[in-house]
């Protein structure tokens, strides 16, 4: 994607509401060990164009040169094996990168997502070729994936397991290759056309339901900037070049704290609390619910979490966890969740 088409996406610092949707993404961006995000809502509620407008304000991040997996050097227990051996011979060089969002193309198969081996180059040369697909290209970056619900389940396993794990496995004719696979992976799905399976929208890190503004000064709004937008789209993105600019650099600003952001037993202890007032199986939501908490702490230029970090940021990981009674649907409340941080963490 070019330059120009990147800024005639839909601004992200325009985009009218949708308050939990921006500060799930972002906080992704700020650490992608939150596990993702899975947008549901109604068509038209501005999934897809938030999703990508984040193009004009993911930060810059560096790279190995050559690499076909963009390696970033930053990172060296996630290098590719070539890049592995680069840098312990000292013989690489680096440029600079903007994050970027891939998007999966519809109907895309298990060889276009995974990447293919070239079978017959590997018995001819006895050297491994390997041709890389979407997965491949995510690394680094975020990939997106729109009516995640109309995937086959075992292309949903495949992008759940490799942005769990970091690394994407192929195997051929018993001839195996692995690369990192290191990505955000955000989800949307309108559940009128069906919904995941529980499994896997547990292994989703947050989950924002998405409803259209019932306020009409709001939906007004939404409906001016989008005409100011499509009359002169240039025009429209360069009056909130500053803002775009200020909130890349808060993202960046953010990656940079977010590992200084001191967790407490204090922390722990609520977070447990929460995670077993609302019967959550296994620790996924726990984890995800204190890096969100640090992420969300970076994001405002803290490195202490306060009760707030946790009020506004667990919904997004209980809501789509918690479990129903028969013929009943499960009922979040934010009073029971803010009761206990104010039991265990202050205000």
């Amino acid at each position: 994607m070019s330059e120009r088409e990147i800024s005639l996406q839909f601004p992200f610092v325009r985009i009218v509401g949708q308050d939990e949707m921006k500060r799930a993404l972002l906080l992704n961006i700020i650490d992608p060990g939150v596990g993702g995000v899975l947008l549901r809502g109604e068509k038209g509620t501005a999934k897809s164009t938030t999703v990508r407008s984040l193009e004009q304000i993911l930060p810059q991040v560096q790279a190995i040169s050559g690499c076909q997996f963009h390696c970033d050097p930053a990172h060296p227990r996630y290098l590719c094996d070539d890049c592995k051996k680069k840098m312990a011979e000292g013989k690489y060089e680096t440029f600079s990168r903007s994050m970027r969002v891939v998007e999966l193309p519809l109907n895309a198969t298990e060889d276009r997502i995974s990447g293919s081996l070239d079978i017959e180059h590997v018995l001819r040369t006895g050297e491994r070729k390997y041709e890389g697909g979407v997965l491949a290209q995510a690394n680094g970056n975020l990939l997106y994936v729109d009516e995640v619900n109309l995937l086959d389940d075992h292309i949903v396993d495949l992008l759940l397991d490799s942005a769990a794990m970091g690394r994407n496995f192929v195997e051929r004719e018993g001839i195996s290759f692995s690369h990192p696979a290191r990505f955000v992976l955000i989800g949307s799905m309108n559940p009128e056309e069906g919904t995941l399976r529980p499994q896997l929208m547990d292994r989703f890190g947050m989950c924002v339901d998405i409803k259209s503004e019932l306020d009409p000064d709001v939906r007004v709004e939404v409906i001016k900037r989008r005409l100011a937008f499509d009359a002169d789209p240039e025009r429209f993105t360069k009056e909130c070049e500053e803002d775009t600019e200020a909130l890349r650099e808060k993202i960046m600003n953010a990656k940079k704290l977010v590992a200084e952001v001191n967790v407490t037993d204090r922390l722990l202890q609520t977070i447990a609390m929460i995670s077993i007032h609302y019967k959550m199986e296994g620790h996924r939501a726990d984890l995800a619910m204190i890096r969100a908490a640090k992420a969300n702490a970076a994001l405002e230029g803290r490195k202490e979490i306060i009760g707030k970090d946790l009020s506004v940021t667990a919904p997004l990981i209980l809501r789509h966890r918690m479990k129903a009674g028969p013929f009943e649907e499960a009922e979040f409340r934010q009073n029971e969740l803010d009761s206990i941080i104010r039991g265990y963490l202050g205000s």
